[in-house]
């Protein structure tokens, strides 16, 4: 009888035993293609041209680093939203950003389900060739319209949470689909705007445009003017915020 009892005992113990190597074998060699490159596929509609490399440090948890930038140029479907005559038509506008990221897999792991994503973000903005008309009137009542050329770069630094999902499209892991459900971040930002008038700008002119351009009321900006004769020149230092979302394709080794 005890004999009867031990054998199913030891088989048990054996065919334990291996699904747990089975179970370490299957998660070694997942881990030797412990590396993702990707790019996310929708940024590039907005002429944003990017890549990231995302390393699996265990089961649940990686790191990933990404770069991305909008050459200089005319900013993308402007004309779906701006008058035939809008000023806007023909701003030129290039940016860069630096993402370091890490994220907590909550589902299968090595790279693969659902996770969460804090992330820290450098990014630069440079926009050019925008046209700001001011109005002079003089004591007399006319109206003068005096073309302000604005141009300059700002530069922030945020921190924020991404949610998303991460899928493999083939048995063996070799591509991947990232989903950037949701993210957003906030942080603080600079930056550095000249406005060059086509004219000399009285002492007079140089006040009405001062008070104009302080009273654009931009929200979420924080800024401050000083005019001269050649126009005028305009410093950010504020909140510095935005969101993330997109569809990424990649390729694991």
């Amino acid at each position: 009888m005890k004999t009867l009892i031990t054998i199913p005992a030891m088989l048990l113990a054996l065919f334990t035993n291996a699904q747990e190597l089975n179970t370490i074998e299957t998660d070694t060699a997942v881990m030797q293609r412990r590396n993702i490159i990707k790019t996310n596929l929708t940024a590039y509609a907005f002429k944003n041209i990017n890549v990231t490399y995302e390393r699996s440090i265990n089961r649940w948890f990686s790191v990933s680093a990404g770069y991305s930038v909008m050459p200089d140029g005319k900013i993308p479907f402007i004309k779906s939203f701006t008058d035939a005559d809008d000023e806007l038509r023909d701003v030129k506008a290039g940016s860069t950003h630096f993402t370091i990221e890490t994220r907590f897999y909550l589902g299968k792991g090595y790279g693969k389900g659902f996770y969460a994503a804090p992330y820290y973000r450098n990014s630069t903005f440079k926009a050019s060739n925008f046209t700001y008309y001011q109005e002079y009137e003089d004591g007399g009542g006319n109206t003068t319209e005096i073309p302000l050329n604005i141009s300059g770069k700002a530069t922030g630094n945020s921190v924020g949470l991404l949610l998303g999902v991460q899928f493999f499209l083939n048995k063996k892991g070799s591509f991947v689909l990232d989903w950037w459900i949701v993210g957003a971040h906030y942080g603080k930002g600079k930056g550095d705007f000249t406005g060059k008038s086509s004219q000399t700008l009285t002492p007079d002119q140089q006040s009405q445009l001062k008070a104009e351009l302080e009273d654009l009321g931009i929200p979420l900006v924080e800024y401050s003017v000083q005019t001269n004769t050649n126009g005028a020149a305009i410093k950010l230092d504020g909140p510095w915020a935005g969101l993330r979302s997109g569809l990424s394709l990649g390729y694991r080794f």
